[in-house]
């Protein structure tokens, strides 16, 4: 891979406007916050800043139902806001990166609500309409967020599906209009400057031909849609057209969120030579906590099993080797903190862990990806009450797992969001020890994080050892070392279940990756470690070599004889 591409060894910042920076005192981020913060992001180091949503929106799903993809949410300001913000990152070598829905709309788009009004109109076939079965829904198919997949509208007498909520409907990308006015609309974009696209479920846009029952889960009325819709049989088509008509000669990153690929699958999409889209997101060691009971999904408060974590991980490494690729994240905006979650958020181990986790994720092959406030090891937001939460899925969940299947005691459920809620993620950036964290001058839409005091970012910066400082280490080397990008993945000790230690391998160079994660000290001693490699990264202060402290990581770089 001694070509590659810009964005394999870019570093990826993802900024969830909502909660990044308020600059005018009412309680939401915007876009003015973020130029103002752009100095910061620079500093850490970073490549890309990837949006959230930021169009014209109800914000029944927190703008992931857009009403207009060609206009601002005035909730974070105005077009010549973004477009100052787009100057100003570029002033700074920064790139842009637009968060892209088009599985679904919301129903406040124009295009839908022509839609909904007759069957004969110029937009009646844009969306995904059937009618009744025996009087009742057209199929069994469960929305990802809970009840019925599909909503009956008397004017058509049809049902239109939603994968999502009942304000998302979904797009039907079988019909061309629809097709072209999305190619239209994105390359609106492009000419304005931005430098790519997240897309969100994008591998669901591709229905299945015929519309019949799925099997539910024991007890359960509905059928998972997931797997249902999810990889169709167009998808490959639909993407390359994408890339044709609104990617091509233009010198972008894209990267697809597609939950339930599998590794062929992503061989084809994130294929460095299919001409589809640069990477994919892959969900597999996200699921790995999840409940063992089908009908409770995700809701779990159990850690993940390292032994599990590294056979994912190293499935998606050797899989995509030399064909695709990786994505490498451990947050984002609907996954918890993961320090939290797959680390020790303790007062006394909680930055070893952070930058362990980050240590173990910017040594894979891929592109990194830090979500805001990652980079100070900001953690779960530990709220206690019902009404502490506000994100859709959440809520959802809890009123059927408790109100109305009773499969749960409640106080359980609360631990079950403590643990696993995508508010976790989306309490405000934690800038300083000031009121409401620096966040804000008002009332703060969501809760900041209590230990906002002892954990932000004023704080990272005046150490010089801190989460952030790591961070910026290991951006440089991401940046400095071509082996980080280019060398092949070997899973050490795949049964270790404290101690999770790989190789990267290039010609006669190697990394040695090792990193402990238990609060217990290991002894381990690599036999291949020649005794002049270099240290080059560690998160504590001198090298024991064959013991590994709690959560302690390293990277070690050597060559060795063909």
């Amino acid at each position: 891979m001694a070509d590659s591409q810009w964005w394999q060894q870019a570093v990826v910042y993802q900024i969830y406007p909502r909660s990044f920076q308020d600059s005018n005192g009412d309680g939401i981020g915007d876009l003015v916050g973020i130029t103002q913060r752009l100095d910061y992001l620079k500093q850490l180091g970073v490549d890309v800043l990837w949006l959230n949503p930021i169009y014209r929106s109800p914000g029944v799903d927190n703008g992931y139902d857009i009403s207009d993809y060609e206009d601002i949410n005035p909730e974070f300001g105005t077009m010549a806001d973004f477009e100052r913000l787009l100057t100003q990152a570029h002033q700074r070598g920064l790139k842009i990166m637009m968060d892209m829905v088009v599985n679904h709309s919301s129903d406040q788009h124009p295009w839908f609500i022509e839609s909904a009004k007759s069957r004969d109109n110029p937009y009646s076939d844009y969306y995904i309409w059937r009618d009744p079965v025996d009087g009742h829904a057209p199929t069994n198919w469960g929305s990802f967020f809970s009840g019925s997949a599909w909503t009956y509208v008397p004017a058509r007498k049809q049902y239109y599906l939603h994968s999502f909520a009942v304000e998302q409907p979904d797009l039907n990308w079988e019909n061309s209009d629809l097709r072209q006015a999305i190619y239209d609309m994105m390359s609106g974009w492009v000419a304005k400057g931005v430098d790519g696209f997240r897309l969100d479920v994008i591998n669901l846009i591709s229905k299945p031909t015929g519309f019949v029952d799925g099997q539910p889960n024991p007890g359960e009325p509905y059928a998972d849609i997931g797997p249902i819709i999810a990889n169709g049989h167009r998808l490959s088509e639909f993407l390359q057209a994408l890339n044709t008509n609104v990617f091509a000669g233009h010198d972008l990153i894209t990267v697809g969120e597609t939950p339930a690929a599998t590794i062929a699958d992503a061989q084809q999409s994130a294929g460095l030579t299919t001409h589809e889209l640069n990477m994919v997101f892959e969900f597999e060691h996200m699921g790995l906590d999840g409940n063992p009971d089908p009908a409770m999904g995700k809701w779990d408060d159990q850690p993940v099993k390292l032994v599990d974590l590294k056979q994912s991980l190293s499935k998606w490494q050797t899989g995509l080797q030399g064909m695709a690729w990786n994505s490498l994240y451990w947050n984002n905006h609907d996954q918890p903190r993961i320090v939290s979650r797959f680390g020790n958020d303790s007062p006394q181990y909680r930055e070893k862990s952070a930058m362990m986790l980050a240590t173990m994720l910017h040594g894979l092959q891929g592109t990194p990806y830090l979500y805001e406030g990652e980079e100070i090891g900001m953690t779960n937001a530990n709220f206690t009450q019902l009404s502490d939460y506000q994100d859709l899925e959440s809520l959802n969940a809890y009123h059927h797992l408790v109100d109305e299947e009773q499969r749960v005691p409640a106080a359980k459920m609360m631990t079950y969001l403590a643990k696993m809620s995508r508010d976790n993620a989306r309490t405000p950036m934690q800038w300083d020890a000031s009121i409401n964290a620096g966040f804000t001058t008002g009332q703060p839409w969501l809760a900041v994080n209590a230990n906002y005091t002892n954990i932000n970012v004023e704080q990272a910066l005046a150490q010089p050892k801190s989460v952030f400082t790591y961070y910026q280490r290991l951006i440089r080397l991401r940046h400095d070392v071509p082996i980080f990008t280019t060398g092949a993945y070997q899973l050490l000790d795949a049964d270790d279940d404290a101690v999770y230690a790989y190789l990267r391998v290039t010609g006669d160079q190697r990394l040695l990756v090792v990193c402990n994660f238990t609060d217990q000290v290991q002894q381990r001693d690599y036999a291949d470690l020649p005794t002049d490699a270099a240290l080059l990264i560690s998160n504590y202060e001198d090298d024991q070599r064959a013991v590994l402290r709690p959560y302690e990581a390293k990277i070690y770089e050597f060559t060795t004889e063909n």
